[in-house]
């Protein structure tokens, strides 16, 4: 336990230091090698990642009125950009919405949703196991490329953290369409015109 913990703090720490590459070591239990990404996400994700989606979630509705308005003006307000102007922007969303359409057959299961109550969808809802983007490594600052070995290591860290999303999310045999939905999460959206897919953290029933 407590070189576990060692490990851990190690791990944390590699996030603020650009020169600290993440590695795996022989420091798990038996001497088994630790997988650097995989203890990253499982000390931040509820510790970091949440509650900084959380402080900085905008709501959907209010995004895409903004949105209308001018991307790039609503991205510099409240999202981030990951390789520059080409890029799109990533941001931290929550809302209540009603399901009315679903796919659950799909191993890249979604539901669509109602924001606006007119009953047509205005958004999809990614619920795996196959999910699509980085959208939740890239919409805070919790994850600086300069502290991974490669490019490989980062797009592994965007699949753990969306595989560890999934895992906190409804199963296939709670049926949603129909339900009433509150949802936090972020999403990449690269053009004005295009309908957010959000990477849900968490969904809950509306009361």
């Amino acid at each position: 336990m407590k070189m576990r913990t060692l490990l851990a703090a190690s791990v944390l720490a590699c996030i603020s230091l650009a020169s600290c590459k993440l590695v795996k070591t022989n420091q798990g239990e038996g001497g088994a090698p630790v997988d650097p990404i995989a203890e990253l996400v499982e000390t931040t994700f509820e510790a970091k990642l949440v509650p900084a989606l959380k402080e900085k979630a905008v709501e959907l509705t209010a995004l895409q009125e903004a949105i209308a308005r001018g991307l790039d003006e609503a991205g510099g307000q409240y999202g981030m950009r990951v390789g520059g102007a080409g890029g799109g922007w990533n941001f931290p969303v929550k809302g209540t919405a009603t399901v009315v359409d679903e796919n659950r057959a799909s191993k890249a299961a979604v539901a669509a949703i109602d924001l606006d109550g007119d009953g047509q969808a205005d958004a999809t809802l990614q619920l795996g196991p196959v999910v699509k983007g980085t959208a939740l490594r890239d919409t805070t600052n919790l994850y600086d490329f300069s502290t991974f070995r490669d490019q490989i290591e980062y797009a592994k860290l965007g699949r753990a953290l969306n595989d560890k999303a999934v895992s906190k999310l409804f199963g296939p045999d709670i049926a949603l369409k129909g339900k009433r939905l509150n949802f936090l999460g972020a999403a990449v959206i690269r053009s004005a015109s295009e309908k957010p897919t959000i990477m849900p953290v968490s969904i809950e029933v509306a009361p």
